[in-house]
């Protein structure tokens, strides 16, 4: 069972007019028993390929109605936001299967979520460091406390941006451990839990057995790829997601 405000969630996604191509494939492969649920966060690369001249159509669609100014701008835009909406639908229909707990929830709204700052913000000195969160996974207690977190980091594309993630990983560890470091920057950070940092890529470049990427993905909790080829253990298929919350958030 889903709450009324995952329920609403479910529905903006796909009420999103480039999210529709996807999720009509989704279904057909859900329907026709091609792949299970969990299965399918190892496919939402195909899946975001697959729909890419259709999604470009309704774009020049949307042009021609004056909603849009800048097909070129829009495509990217929605790359990374199609990405992120595809797990977060897919997370919650596991979820309302029964898969994922009901006490385990997803947002990309960090706001929403209990302690927030206390949990995203480090100072170092008179400044605030916070990471690049795409999406939080995490449980509450019995008394709506919350319980455990995971940040998950989202990139399309592992040009430059993955770095970005790993180094407040590493700030991080710093700013919970008695160092000598950690005194002369002046870092404080005092969150009500340390949460996981996990990242995940859909890999459109191929990137990931460039040594310089693979030796990134070490600094994280879990690393996950939502395509699917056979990887080594530096990174998981995506639909180890699953078995990892249920694992490390309850």
């Amino acid at each position: 069972m889903l709450n009324k405000d995952e329920i609403k969630t479910l529905k903006e996604i796909e009420s999103k007019y480039y999210m529709q191509p996807m999720i009509v494939k989704i279904n057909v492969d859900i329907s026709t028993k091609t792949l299970s649920l969990q299965e399918i966060f190892n496919h939402l690369y195909g899946y975001l390929v697959d729909c890419k001249d259709e999604v470009g159509n309704l774009i020049q669609k949307r042009i021609q109605k004056g909603e849009i100014k800048d097909a070129s701008q829009a495509r990217k835009s929605i790359a990374g936001s199609a990405f992120s909406n595809l797990i977060v639908w897919v997370f919650l229909k596991n979820k309302e299967q029964g898969s994922i707990k009901q006490n385990i929830f997803i947002t990309s709204k960090i706001s929403s979520i209990p302690q927030w700052q206390d949990l995203f913000y480090i100072k170092v000195g008179e400044e605030t460091q916070k990471p690049d969160v795409d999406l939080v996974i995490y449980s509450l207690d019995s008394n709506a406390k919350l319980h455990k977190s995971l940040i998950l980091s989202l990139k399309t594309s592992l040009r430059e941006r993955a770095g970005q993630t790993y180094k407040w990983k590493l700030l991080m560890e710093i700013a919970n451990t008695e160092s000598s470091i950690k005194e002369k920057y002046d870092i404080s950070y005092n969150p009500p839990i340390s949460p996981l940092v996990c990242f995940a890529t859909v890999n459109f470049y191929n990137e990931i057995n460039n040594p310089q990427h693979r030796g990134m993905f070490k600094f994280f909790d879990c690393a996950f790829i939502g395509k699917n080829i056979q990887t080594g253990d530096f990174i998981k298929p995506l639909s180890y997601l699953i078995d990892y919350i249920g694992e490390n958030l309850q």
